[in-house]
């Protein structure tokens, strides 16, 4: 006998190892020999990590594919695995070992260290992992892999090698983000932007060799000038003053008429505090709309102007150092130009300084010399670490790099032809546009823990790239022998002595960005380079589940590196992009926020299955999920009706009958059951095969809450109690029939609950054959039936209106109605003659009647067709109902009114957060559907008799 109630604490732990026991969710499974391949990588998580909201989302729709087509025959693989997470795995180490008070990275040396971070991945870089399987992700556990085990390191040092040697990837000297505190480059996604207050101070810059221009300082009604002043300097605003150090030029607009003389004449400026000569370059880069229109470019310290100094063949200075410290003394470039004397030595003098003390050392340089034309107070965004949480430099610096470009070129063709497809599908347009504007990709990482890059220097400093040091030592002796550093005979030598042969050659200290190794992901987790069963049956993969944050930095690499290694082939067929999960409110959840809510949380108190039913229910394509605590709670509800149903069938008989046919099923009611659980398990199977996941738990919400639960077994009821034998038993059949349906199409969205169920139901009855999560999914036919859907419907749907009408009216609760059936004919009474009793207890009606014409007062109601009416004089004052309605009606208008008013407010669009502004649409949209409500209760009234 089924418990009071359904307790997931109890049951979870035990249902999930049955399901491993039972090798559930194993690929390549003896019973699905020949059976359709279906494949889906996860997105690694990062080995640091813990379950947060979004893993929950992204996890709960792979499962619920995975579950879907396992159920439906498939052989599926849910190849499941962690990254390593180079710098947040470093850190979590770093920071352990000066809690703990021993020696740091640098003291204990490279070798230790590295073993000291695979000490702590193997104590304690599983959690994620473990929370995966609180939620009841069924992957295939037995095939976990890693970043940086074997098998992947063999494919990122194979794919680093070959793309090296056919000139994919190459050592450049290129602006990177730079982590001062990590001592590393790294990734955009790893750079948060911070609004901060600061300044922005606008610097004289005088002109060299005398030179003057006349500059407008007064303007008429259509903004041409009309007054003038000469001037021997030009004006150039910045948010960083201790980077015009390095400046090497200042932009204008082509096209900006104060400065066109300037520029045709060839005018330089000459840098204060420095003395260098900097040319005046017309760029489009300059707008002439901001500010003075002149811009100082500084091409070693900023992106925007490396590009400029491209474009233009400047010199690029670098006076900062690895600790964004200034390095001045000594620096060639920095020096070059300069002119030598009291002011460059003052200069000097700041070397060694951090970027804080500088800034206020040159602005207070520049104040002395009357060279600062104003300072203003200005609110900008500036780049930080995420991990580090220290503003990020702008830092050019040798590093190696991807020809993106190259690569991207069948990435972008395989989207075009369709060959792979977004969803939902205006995501496309993101992966165009960051495809066709791609820059080279920085792939290497100062840090310790990651792939070490397979390149090795000469005593020439000339580069050996192969996959072994063995490889590496040999290209080496041959090209020293070539090139004339040995000679043969001490070739051999060397060859034969590993001391000294390891001596010829050092390897490059740096590691290869996280993202490298993971853009290999749907095939090395496969047994790439290998060429392995598992690649031939596998891939490409059937569909990656995604948030729009990484479509360039993983999925655009994953589409690049697929199609370049795997002869063109496409990683993955479908790329389905999911949304954000928000607080209630539209917020994004964050720390410093307090709004985060931990899903782990959530399954404590309410169960793994409301959770998961909650995010796919409200998994909408396009839009971003409000996560209310609320919601999980009404799906926890949701998983109660369910189980108590469940119970009540049990209680009355239900048993499951291995030889029920349904085709052979004759009365009205259960056809009708019959013919909607047909009908939803179409609706749902086609959502989820459309990545509808809202449509279909919806679909499946309705199915169980309202057909089953709400309606069948209402109106099962009189049957169970009734004395028609014939009629009880074919109920109590197909009773339990469909409540083994309703745990199929259930089971990917709720797999514990159904599960649990699905073993429950089977006690002291026929046994099943296995685990439901390996049933066949739910696949009716030719149960149609329109003539009992028209009876059972209209039924239904006569109850749902009165109803309607009593609670619009407010008609009270304990009232009982009579009921007038106007101008009926022998269906309709034929109806009411099987269902009478059922119709009165239900739609609390006092008395059915027949009658040519609606009486007087009455509330007249259609259902499908037929009229119905509802006397409600004496029961409820209609004028005093109407006035009130029509007074209901004008505050639902006022607020809509109001909410329009913000709407269409262009001021409040442009300064109001995203979530205000959807709240208020949310605000509207309810307002509306009550004016609606109203509208067709006063409707009603007018069609009083």
């Amino acid at each position: 006998m089924l418990e009071n109630r359904f307790d997931p604490a109890a049951v979870e732990d035990r249902i999930y190892q049955s399901w491993v026991d039972g090798e559930a969710f194993k690929a390549g499974r003896a019973d699905r020999v020949g059976a359709e391949p279906y494949c889906i990588v996860i997105p690694p998580p990062n080995v640091t990590g813990s379950l947060h909201m979004g893993h929950a989302l992204n996890n709960t729709l792979q499962d619920i594919l995975c579950r879907f087509e396992r159920m439906r025959g498939k052989d599926v693989l849910w190849q499941v695995g962690t990254d390593h997470a180079g710098i947040a795995t470093q850190m979590v180490v770093e920071r352990q070992l000066a809690e703990r008070q021993l020696p740091g990275r640098r003291e204990m040396g490279r070798e230790a260290f590295v073993e000291r971070v695979w000490t702590w991945k193997d104590e304690s870089g599983g959690t994620i992992i473990n929370q995966l399987k609180k939620l009841g992700a069924s992957c295939d556990w037995s095939r976990e892999r890693f970043t940086m085990d074997e098998g992947l390191s063999r494919a990122v040092l194979k794919v680093f090698v070959r793309l090296y040697k056919q000139g994919l990837i190459y050592k450049d000297k290129r602006l990177v983000n730079w982590d001062p505190k990590f001592q590393s480059a790294i990734s955009d996604l790893e750079v948060i932007q911070v609004e901060v207050k600061g300044h922005l101070w606008h610097f004289r810059y005088p002109l060299a060799d005398g030179v003057t221009y006349d500059h407008p300082v007064a303007f008429d009604e259509d903004g041409q000038p009309t007054e003038f002043e000469t001037r021997d300097y030009i004006v150039v605003a910045t948010t960083r003053p201790e980077t015009m150090l390095g400046d090497t030029a200042v932009a204008v607009h082509p096209e900006d008429p104060r400065y066109i003389g300037l520029v045709a004449a060839g005018a330089k400026v000459r840098l204060p505090l420095v003395g260098r000569l900097i040319p005046i370059v017309p760029d489009e880069y300059s707008d002439p709309t901001k500010g003075t229109g002149a811009v100082k470019i500084t091409p070693a310290h900023d992106f925007n102007d490396f590009e400029v100094g491209r474009r233009h063949s400047l010199a690029m200075i670098n006076i900062l150092d690895s600790e964004a410290r200034l390095t001045l003394a000594g620096n060639e470039e920095f020096l070059a130009g300069a002119l030598a004397g009291g002011e460059l030595d003052i200069v000097l003098g700041l070397d060694g300084q951090s970027r804080e003390a500088a800034r206020k050392a040159v602005v207070a340089l520049m104040e002395e010399r009357g060279l600062v034309d104003k300072i203003e107070p200005h609110l900008h965004m500036v780049p930080h670490g995420d991990r580090s949480n220290v503003v990020i430099e702008p830092w050019l610096t040798d590093q190696w790099y991807v020809d993106a470009h190259t690569l991207a070129q069948p990435a972008l063709k395989a989207v075009r032809e369709g060959r792979t497809s977004f969803i939902p599908k205006n995501w496309e347009k993101t992966y165009f546009e960051w495809l066709e504007n791609i820059q080279p990709w920085c792939v290497s990482r100062q840090l310790w823990w990651g792939h070490q890059i397979p390149a090795w220097y000469g005593p020439d400093g000339t580069v050996f790239v192969e996959e072994t040091e063995e490889e590496a030592v040999a290209a080496a002796l041959a090209h020293c022998v070539q090139a004339g550093i040995i000679t043969d005979v001490e070739a051999r030598e060397l060859a034969d002595n590993p001391e000294k042969r390891a001596a010829l050659i050092t390897r490059d200290e740096d590691v290869l960005d996280t993202w490298f190794s993971s853009a290999l992901w749907p095939f090395s987790t496969l047994g790439w380079p290998d060429e392995t069963a598992e690649v031939a049956r596998y891939y490409p993969t059937s569909v990656l589940i995604t948030g729009f944050d990484i479509i360039f930095f993983w999925v655009a690499r994953m589409m690049m590196m697929g199609l370049h290694f795997m002869d063109g082939e496409i990683p993955f067929k479908d790329v389905y992009i999911h949304a954000l999960v928000r607080d209630e409110k539209g917020a994004k959840m964050s720390k410093s926020k307090g709004n985060v809510i931990d899903p782990l949380d959530l399954i404590n108190q309410y169960g793994a299955d409301a959770l998961r039913f909650t995010l796919a229910a409200m998994a909408a394509q396009g839009r971003d999920i409000k996560l209310a605590t609320s919601r999980v709670e009404g799906y926890r509800n949701f998983a109660t009706k369910l189980w108590n149903a469940a119970r009540f069938a049990e209680m009355n008989g239900c048993g499951r009958d291995p030889a029920f046919d349904p085709a052979k099923v004759s009365t009205t009611l259960n056809r009708w059951i019959l013919g909607e659980t047909q009908k939803a398990g179409e609706e749902i199977t086609a959502a989820v095969s459309a990545y509808r996941f809202n449509e279909a738990a919806g679909a499946a919400y309705r199915f169980v809450w309202n057909i089953y639960c709400d309606w069948y077994l209402e109106l099962a009821k009189p049957v169970f109690m009734g004395a028609d034998e014939g009629w009880k038993a074919e109920t109590r059949a197909t009773a339990a029939f469909v409540l083994d349906e309703i745990l199929k199409l259930l089971h990917p969205f709720m797999p514990f609950l159904t599960e649990e169920l699905w073993t429950r139901t089977a006690e002291g009855g026929a046994p099943r054959e296995g685990l439901l999560a390996l049933a066949p999914w739910s696949v009716l036919s030719n149960l149609e039936a329109p003539e009992a859907e028209a009876e059972i419907g209209w039924l239904i749907d006569l109850v749902t209106e009165i109803r309607s009408v009593r609670a619009e009216m407010n008609v009270p609760a304990g009232a009982q109605l009579p009921l007038v059936l106007v101008g009926a004919g022998d269906e309709v009474r034929r109806r009411v003659g099987i269902w009478s009793d059922v119709l009165m207890r239900l739609a609390r009606v006092s008395a059915i009647s027949f009658e040519a014409e609606a009486p007087a007062g009455a509330v007249q109601i259609v259902v499908r067709g037929e009229t119905a009416a509802l006397p409600l004089a004496g029961v409820i004052d209609l004028d005093a109902e109407a006035a009130r309605l029509t007074k209901e009606l004008g505050k639902a208008s006022d607020d809509i009114a109001k909410v329009d008013a913000k709407l269409n407010n262009r001021d409040f669009l442009a300064r109001a957060k995203e979530e205000v502004i959807e709240e208020q649409r949310e605000r509207r949209d309810a307002a509306e559907a009550r004016a609606a409500k109203i509208r067709e209760a006063l409707a009603r009234l007018g069609r009083v008799a």
